[in-house]
């Protein structure tokens, strides 16, 4: 038997669009030769759909489109993922399904068990847990679908396992000869080799191949990268799908080795990918065609640039340079020349003038204070009000530019740098930055982002011979404080025993806390580290601890 594992992207509600997503695969799948097509967990709604699932409307839709696509499944099976009405009379009023359909047929459903509830996922806040395993016969191969967490049985959080089942044992147990697995898993750096370890774990244990489809594309801060894979029964992996694109993987089940296999990018190259990916959709999603971006002639703003450019054409990206007394000649170079090798627009407003007329206006009001971040800050507030006028007027959604590592410590200016619809590069260190501008440059092979830019020491240039440093400790330090504070969740106490400076970790620690008001007004960002300062990071603003 030969299986179709078709990535799709789908766009969250937009279930006309997401069915005939569907439908198109399987007339790819139809085109390849497969029986029988696997799509992506909850493909028809989109994952995640959140409060969307509380709309009945949106469920009678869903369900109206899974009877479209089994009308439309002649030739070709397929296991589609979907919403189903919980019609016991407890629980709650869902299930994360996913149903066999053929010929006009649902042919066989299952019930998603294994809920997940840490980091990103609520789903218990809309779904009731399937509690049966169905092993259903189709053209006489013995089949099980388990729909995503249900994979993930054995991953040890926290110390422990999170779950008293296993539904890949429990079908095996009750004679499933493979086991299918549909997802949308998102996408973090070392997520993919977590999975395929899981996966050979699963299929060493219990000798049967497993096939696991996952969704692509980019939904809000989410970023799904696809990399459906294939391991057989003694856990090798014989088969993959392309990460960060929509993709149809071939599997004969008679022939797995003979499966094809995709490389995986590397990590600055993975990073670059998902970025590109999540901007793309994000924009694309939203009805917006273009972005207005703020180029200080920093590594920020010029990667933000860099990865605009590629993921929505040159043409649709606006670069806006806005120079003050304290700005180098340097500054607005760099700006130039990233403008003129990315090919994008470059406007020149000099906030001069304008930052002049505020603090002449506040001048009777701040008599007898020294100079201080108020007057720092004017400027950088004045720019965001200009790039926000030129987002309303040209309805370009505007990036903002500030990196993981300056917004953990509060190292950016409400209501001026961290204006903008899409914080792109929020979740990626500061040292990671750099990275990925470096494969940018590599990739291209040549000098997309100027080298001056990736040599010069971070300022905010928002008074005289400004560096970051003045304020902040190295950034590989600060960056090495963060991974284990935010993402290991590692104690003060921890972190100094591991050698680093306890002034300097309570002082980075201290800051995390006291801008944790600042991250809650911030944009949406994107997701690439297994922790992000996004919705999966659930933290009190009015709070005092562990300092």
């Amino acid at each position: 038997m030969k299986i179709a594992l078709v990535q799709t992207n789908p766009t969250i509600g937009d279930i006309a669009g997401n069915t005939a997503q569907v439908l198109a695969g399987l007339a790819r799948a139809e085109d390849a030769g497969a029986d029988l097509a696997l799509f992506p967990e909850q493909t028809i709604i989109g994952y995640p759909a959140k409060d969307l699932l509380l709309r009945r409307d949106v469920i009678d839709a869903n369900l109206a489109a899974l009877d479209t696509i089994a009308s439309q499944a002649e030739r070709v099976a397929a296991v589609v993922g979907y919403a189903e009405r919980n019609t016991r009379a407890f629980g709650r009023p869902l299930f994360n399904a996913a149903a066999l359909v053929h010929q006009g047929q649902v042919l066989a459903r299952w019930q998603k068990r294994l809920l997940p509830t840490y980091d990103v996922f609520d789903e218990v806040r809309y779904f009731e847990p399937g509690r049966t395993h169905v092993v259903t016969d189709f053209s006489g191969l013995k089949l099980g679908v388990t729909i995503c967490e249900d994979m993930w049985s054995r991953e040890e959080m926290l110390g422990q396992p999170l779950y008293a089942g296993d539904p890949i044992q429990d079908l095996v147990a009750d004679g499933a000869e493979v086991v299918f697995n549909i997802s949308a898993s998102p996408y973090f750096l070392g997520k993919h080799k977590l999975r395929l370890d899981l996966m050979a774990d699963h299929a060493r244990r219990n000798r049967a191949a497993i096939l696991f489809v996952n969704q692509v594309g980019g939904n809000d801060e989410l970023l799904f990268d696809g990399s459906s894979s294939v391991v057989d029964g003694s856990g090798q992996l014989v088969g993959q799908a392309r990460a960060f694109a929509e993709d149809l993987l071939l599997a004969d089940l008679d022939k797995l080795s003979a499966t094809r296999v995709e490389p995986q990018p590397a990590a600055a190259a993975s990073l670059h990918d998902a970025l590109v990916m999540g901007l793309r959709d994000y924009v694309r999603k939203c009805g917006f065609r273009s972005v207005v971006i703020g180029l200080s002639g920093g590594i920020d703003s010029a990667l933000v640039a860099a990865l605009a450019a590629t993921a929505l054409g040159p043409e649709n990206v606006h670069g806006v340079a806005m120079p003050s007394r304290f700005s180098s000649d340097h500054s607005i170079a760099d700006a130039r020349t990233l403008a003129q090798n990315l090919g994008v627009k470059l406007s020149v407003i000099p906030i001069e003038p304008m930052h002049a007329a505020y603090e002449q206006a506040l001048t009777p009001h701040f008599a007898g204070r020294a100079p201080d971040i108020a007057e720092e800050n004017i400027q950088a507030r004045t720019r965001g009000g200009i790039l926000m006028a030129l987002s309303n007027k040209f309805g370009s959604l505007l990036l903002t530019t500030g990196n993981k590592s300056e917004l953990a410590v509060g190292y950016c200016t409400l209501y001026g740098d961290m204006c903008g619809g899409l914080a792109v590069i929020s979740d990626v260190p500061k040292t990671m930055v750099y990275e990925v501008a470096r494969h940018i440059n590599e990739r291209a092979g040549r000098e997309v982002i100027p080298h001056s830019t990736l040599t010069k020491p971070p300022s905010a240039e928002l008074k005289p011979n400004q560096t970051d440093q003045d304020t902040l400790p190295p950034y590989d330090v600060l960056d090495a404080i963060l991974e284990r504070y935010e993402e290991r969740l590692q104690s003060v106490a921890e972190i100094v025993a591991a050698g680093f400076d306890a002034r300097t970790v309570a002082d980075v620690v201290r800051k995390i806390q006291t801008s944790e008001y600042k991250r809650q007004q911030a944009a949406p960002g994107l997701k690439v580290t297994s922790r992000a300062f996004g919705f999966g990071r659930r933290m009190p603003i009015a709070a005092r601890h562990g300092r």
